[in-house]
């Protein structure tokens, strides 16, 4: 009795699987008649020649693709299985252009694709630049003891005192002076042969003494000994520097006062050493500070200063402003604009047009028709949202400003297709291998940031992949056989594509970085996930 239970179980087991084998194979059997299937890749599309149809116009239809998600090709037309919109057709014509992108207008509305013309301008770079007020050091007067003597009075007691031109600054008696005032005067009024001789003599002793000849024009003239010598300002400005007090003894040569005027003034600039061919001497400059709003100070480059700060990678720009109200105190900030000569007819593009990818410089152009391909340039001067292009356009071309890196993103795709389509030709037995095992099957585009980098792999936190039903998260990717590109450093926001390896795992196939795609703002973690027959990652 037991063993025929036994025989029942193994009977009704037999029979559930072949049932359910059955409805497997029913239900292949109609999903390869009803729906949409990705085909095999481009070549072997190609090669049989039974998913190569032609449109209405006559055109060679070689697949169907969506251009959010270009590694995934389809063998029919119909509804993207990733985004809300229509698959686009991909024409023989389009295949042979390496580089190039066909978007249908509906795609560029859908991602919000905009141009802009290459024109050409008058290119006036305007520098603007920060820096402190300083002396004018070339409007400086110093002025020393001409012999030795005693102060008896100081009629500026303070530094930073302003004066004037003419102005009294100390008394001083000199004993010398008096000793030789009194000779020349003693000289004068003799009588007889020689005495203009003595008299001459005497009056060029006051000189070597220190007395000045206005200070001897005043003995001759009055006719009596001036004890006392005043010392004036020679020029206009504020006193800064004082070295005597009243009572002191001075030496012959001893500093007495420094005056610096005011009437003009010196800004220190710092300068980028990027933009210092945009700057010469003698160039204009219009100056404004937060003290004082609504004047307009107006000036020269007098010197660039050859030292470039090793920590700022600034150079400084001397320039002399005219500050005739005295109004600029040193160590005020002022902002300077610098107004360089404008260049005319140069080629200009919006700045959001130029895409860097730290080697190079590219723009897509808009060929017409819906065709995009991209352009290597050469990038001048940027100022006012515009950038100079040296070299790889010319005027009346239409540039994308708007929605370029996706379309930059299907042109590399689809370049590297051809290259490597073409190695494989050349030589059958080229693979794209790892340390992990081939790579195979289709592409899956990214973007995320750097979180780490190891020998062999790379952490990224990517955004969702639509292709492969992921969320955001962080985790491993293998590296490329060749190594990882130069310009990846940790913390950079890259975009990249993926294929998946004989081991499950999966390893970059291409890596750019770039500043147009902002990465995730954050990313559960998840090391190497399990994938299930599905392709969701677990």
């Amino acid at each position: 009795m037991k063993n025929q239970k036994i025989l029942f179980a193994l009977m009704a087991i037999g029979l559930l699987t072949a049932g359910g084998y059955g409805l497997y194979r029913l239900g292949v059997s109609r999903g390869m008649h009803s729906g949409m299937t990705m085909s095999a890749p481009v070549a072997s599309a190609a090669a049989s020649g039974d998913a190569a149809k032609a449109d209405s116009a006559g055109k060679k239809v070689l697949y169907w693709h969506d251009p959010m998600v270009p590694g995934q090709k389809f063998d029919k037309p119909g509804k993207s299985p990733f985004m809300d919109m229509q698959l686009v057709p991909v024409y023989a014509g389009d295949a042979g252009d390496e580089g190039k992108v066909s978007v249908s207008s509906r795609v560029q509305e859908n991602l919000g694709i905009r141009t802009a013309e290459v024109i050409k301008g008058n290119l006036g770079q305007a520098i603007v630049a920060v820096g402190s007020v300083a002396y004018n050091e070339r409007d400086v007067a110093q002025l020393q003891a001409r012999s030795n003597g005693f102060v008896e009075h100081l009629y500026v007691k303070a530094t930073l005192d302003a004066v004037h031109k003419g102005q009294a600054l100390v008394d001083l008696y000199v004993p010398e002076w008096v000793a030789a005032q009194e000779e020349y005067l003693t000289a004068k009024r003799l009588h007889g042969a020689g005495a203009d001789g003595l008299a001459d003599a005497a009056r060029q002793r006051m000189r070597l003494v220190g007395m000045s000849d206005a200070q001897i024009r005043q003995v001759d003239t009055s006719g009596k000994v001036q004890a006392r010598a005043t010392v004036t300002a020679p020029t206009g400005g504020v006193v800064t520097e004082l070295a005597v007090h009243e009572g002191m003894t001075v030496a012959m040569g001893a500093p007495l006062f420094r005056i610096n005027g005011l009437g003009t003034v010196w800004v220190n600039a710092e300068i980028p050493e990027s933009l210092a061919a945009q700057i010469s001497i003698g160039n204009a400059v219009e100056a404004h500070a937060a003290a004082l709003p609504g004047t307009i100070f107006k000036g020269k480059i007098s010197a660039i200063l050859p030292d470039v700060n090793p920590v700022t990678r600034t150079l400084k720009a001397r320039i002399e402003l005219a500050n005739p109200s005295g109004q600029l105190i040193p160590g005020m900030f002022v902002t300077a604009n610098f107004v360089s000569p404008a260049r005319k007819d140069v080629l200009l593009v919006p700045m959001e047009a130029v895409i860097q990818t730290g080697t190079r410089s590219v723009v897509m152009v808009d060929q017409g028709d819906g065709k995009f391909a991209p352009v290597d340039v050469d990038l001048g001067t940027e100022t006012n949202g515009q950038s100079e292009i040296r070299a790889g356009l010319r005027a009346g071309q239409k540039v994308v400003v708007s929605g370029q890196f996706l379309i930059d993103s299907e042109a590399s795709l689809k370049g590297t297709a051809t290259r490597m389509g073409d190695m494989t030709a050349a030589s059958p037995n080229i693979e794209a291998s790892s340390a992990a095992g081939p790579i195979s099957g289709p592409t899956h585009h990214g973007v995320g940031k750097v979180e780490s980098i190891g020998k062999d792999e790379i952490t990224i936190s990517h955004g969702p992949i639509a292709t492969l039903q992921w969320g955001a998260m962080t985790m491993g990717f293998a590296a490329p056989a060749g190594g990882l590109p130069k310009n990846i450093a940790v913390g950079d926001t890259v975009a990249f594509d993926i294929r998946p390896m004989s081991d499950g795992m999966f390893a970059i196939a291409r890596i750019v970085p770039t500043v147009d795609v902002p990465a995730p703002a954050s990313a559960p973690a998840a090391r190497h996930p399990a994938k299930s027959g599905n392709g969701v990652a677990k």
